[in-house]
This record gives C-alpha cells, sequence and structure tokens, in this order.
C-alpha cells in the first residue's frame, strides 16, 4: 500500500511517498480502506515540530509516528475476530486520535476508536474533513455552557475549527459575530455569522462591543486584545494555544478569576455521533477549501501551514 512518511522533523518536503506492507486487523480491529483523509493544523505542527516541546511527546530526534493524519473516511475491508460493532463492506469514518497513521491507504484501527457509520447523505471527503475541526469546536463549545441568545465572537471564523463553530453556536442558539479576512465575509454569512469584521476592526480602538464569549481559533491575536472584548464573567476560548499561552490562562484563571477555556480536547464518540446526526439534516455544512492527491502532501501541508485556508483541505488516496 502507498503511505506518507515524515521520517525526520522539518519542512514539508521530509514527507516521502513510501510503499509498505498491507497491515492485518488484530483481535479488536477493523482495517479500513481508506479513501479520504485531511490536512490540519495539528498535522504540520506535529511534523515541524511546532512548538519545539512537541517532541517530549511524538519524539526527541526522529517522530516515533512516521506516519501523520488523523481523519480516516473509507470502506471496512477485513475485521478481527472479536469485532462486533462493523462488517466487511461498512461506510465508516471518525478520528484515530494521536495514534495518527491516516496518511496510508490501510489503517488498521479499534473498534472502539472515535469511529462511525458513514451516512449515504455524507460523502467520503465530507467524511475526511469532519472529525478535526468540527470535534474540535464542539467540544470548546460543550466547555462554554453555551447559553440560548449569549453572544459570541470567532476569530478566524473562516477556518476548520470556526466554520463549524459559527454553526454549532448557531445551533446552541447563540449570536455569533466572526472575525474573518473580508474575502471570506460571504462564507461566514452564509454559515449564520449575524454580524462580521475584518481584523483590522476586531483590534481598532472603535471596537468596543463586549461578548459573553471571546472563541479565538487561530492563535494569532494575544490573550490582552481578546479580553478587551471579553464580557465580565465571560468565557475566553484559546483553541489553538500552545504552552506559552496555556499558562497565561491558567495564571489568569487562578488569580484573576476569568474563565479561560484550552486543550487537550475530548474526542468522543457521542460527540462524532451528534455531529453525524447534524450533518445528515443539513444544520452543519462541512466547508472545503480544496483537495490534494497523495502523492502531493507536501503541498498540502505547505498551504495548511500558510494560514489561509477556507474550512479544510481534504487529501484523495483512493477513488
Amino acid at each position: 500500500m502507498k503511505v506518507i512518511t515524515c521520517r525526520k522533523y522539518g519542512a514539508p518536503e521530509e514527507l516521502q511517498l513510501e510503499e509498505w506492507e498491507i497491515p492485518s486487523p488484530k483481535e479488536n480491529e477493523i482495517r479500513i480502506k481508506n479513501y479520504k483523509t485531511s490536512v490540519n493544523s495539528g498535522d504540520w505542527r506535529i511534523r515541524k515540530p511546532d512548538p519545539e516541546l512537541a517532541r517530549l511527546y511524538f519524539g526527541l530526534t526522529k517522530l516515533k509516528q512516521p506516519v501523520l493524519g488523523t481523519s480516516v473516511s473509507g470502506i471496512v475491508d477485513a475485521v478481527g475476530k472479536n469485532v462486533t460493532k462493523f462488517k466487511v463492506g461498512d461506510r465508516i469514518f471518525g478520528s484515530t486520535g494521536m495514534k495518527m497513521g491516516a496518511y496510508a491507504e490501510f489503517v488498521c484501527i479499534p473498534e472502539s476508536a472515535v469511529i462511525t457509520i458513514l451516512p449515504k447523505e455524507i460523502s467520503f471527503s465530507e467524511g475526511a474533513a469532519l472529525p478535526f475541526g468540527s470535534l474540535t469546536a464542539l467540544d470548546f463549545i460543550q466547555k462554554c455552557k453555551i447559553k440560548e441568545n449569549q453572544t459570541i465572537i470567532i476569530y478566524g471564523a473562516s477556518s476548520s475549527v470556526g466554520t463549524s463553530a459559527i454553526q454549532l453556536a448557531n445551533y446552541f442558539g447563540a449570536k455569533v459575530t466572526a472575525v474573518c479576512s473580508k474575502g471570506n465575509f460571504k462564507l461566514v454569512e452564509s454559515l449564520g455569522a449575524k454580524s462580521v469584521m475584518d481584523y483590522e476592526e476586531f483590534h481598532s480602538e472603535s471596537h468596543q462591543k463586549t461578548y459573553d464569549i471571546v472563541f479565538e481559533c487561530v492563535g494569532k491575536s494575544t490573550i490582552k486584545s481578546n479580553l478587551k472584548v471579553l464580557s465580565k464573567g465571560g468565557v475566553l476560548v484559546l483553541v489553538a494555544a500552545l504552552f506559552k499561552e496555556m499558562f497565561q490562562g491558567g495564571l489568569l484563571s487562578l488569580t484573576k478569576g476569568i474563565k479561560v477555556k484550552f486543550g487537550p480536547i475530548a474526542e468522543t464518540l457521542e460527540n462524532l455521533e451528534l455531529l453525524t446526526k447534524l450533518t445528515q439534516e443539513g444544520k452543519l455544512r462541512v466547508v472545503i477549501d480544496r483537495s490534494y492527491p497523495l502523492e502531493k502532501m507536501a503541498e498540502a501541508h505547505q498551504y495548511v501551514e500558510a494560514g489561509h485556508k477556507k474550512g479544510n483541505v481534504v487529501i484523495d488516496i483512493l477513488d
């Protein structure tokens, strides 16, 4: 089978196409013929690594798991003898989590993983794009205990997490303001943003409004600038927080009593099934910016790392 490996940390060019033997599932595993996967911000941060402290978890001098990728979307083509939830031929999608390994034509994964049946109403591409941004957005929105008619401002609203957060906040009854580039205004409005502004307006002195929830998706604004627009008793969400921001956020919670939420996120089967239902019913739209063939994984990483994608980037592994 074809796989994309990252044998050492570095630039996108470290991603190389290799031929591996097709794996056999263990007793509790299924094997997925993987039609599509995706590239997200977590993938390139691990590859780089960014921050350098990520080496402590993923490998000091090289990646312990050379095959990146967390989203799978395909068909079950083999099952272990103890598997009861799935059968050969099932359309399936979900997340491999921190075990990664999704940049491959075949993936073996425990049946207890965050994976579920892919309904016929959802394409394989949508199945590959759905887990990362939507599971992240939903987990943080749940942490906020969002209520009807609360105000939420989403910074980086055209990102993978942002496009999902707009729709999920609407689903729970909140009033959404989106912050993104002017070229993405129509996109975020189509997803349910009641008002929009660009980054310059967000940071301007004229922006005096405050919000119950400040939802920072992309890690490109300071905690100080976000606190300026946070209502008293509100919640600051730092989706892309690195160690420095986590430390600062934790300190604010302890010393100032400010509610700050950051990772790691909890990917759960219950949440994946809720997202599946919402997508199936047309209440959640999966935004796909562009697709790349598996062989152009380095190009896809380069594009995602540049930080200008709208929604998700999908990798076509098999037709």
